[in-house]
């Protein structure tokens, strides 16, 4: 069949490669999985989340404008045991919520950080 069959990874473009790539490991607790240099000259490094298979590449590219993030242009979802537990988790970074908890109609809570360029993160913790 000649359609794609599995997301492999998602990529966002960054200012500062270890700043990032320390906050999606230390605050969001993702594992990276890979680094490298690309033909292009690019600094990439890759994660995923302790339970999925897809992964998010970081991308810093040498002589780049900074990257500038509409508001509302895009976001990563993942789920969290505990709201109450991950802003804990997060404040110990000196990161807070930049909208919520929420209650949504299923039940489920939810809130948003901004990772350092202005990328949104959803945190979804699932009712039970």
């Amino acid at each position: 069949m000649n359609t794609c069959r599995k997301l492999l990874h998602t990529r966002f473009r960054v200012d500062d490669i270890e700043r990032t790539a320390k906050f999606y490991r230390d605050v969001v607790g993702l594992i990276e999985t890979r680094r490298h240099t690309s033909p292009r000259g690019a600094q990439l490094v890759f994660f995923k989340a302790p339970e999925s298979d897809e992964e998010i590449e970081i991308c810093q590219l040498p002589n780049s404008p900074s990257v500038q993030v509409q508001p509302d242009l895009t976001h990563l979802a993942f789920s969290v045991e505990s709201l109450e537990a991950f802003e804990n988790h997060i404040a110990q970074f000196g990161v807070k919520f930049s909208d919520g908890p929420t209650t949504t109609s299923s039940g489920s809570v939810i809130a948003f950080m901004d990772a350092p360029e202005g990328y949104e993160i959803e945190l979804i913790q699932r009712s039970k």
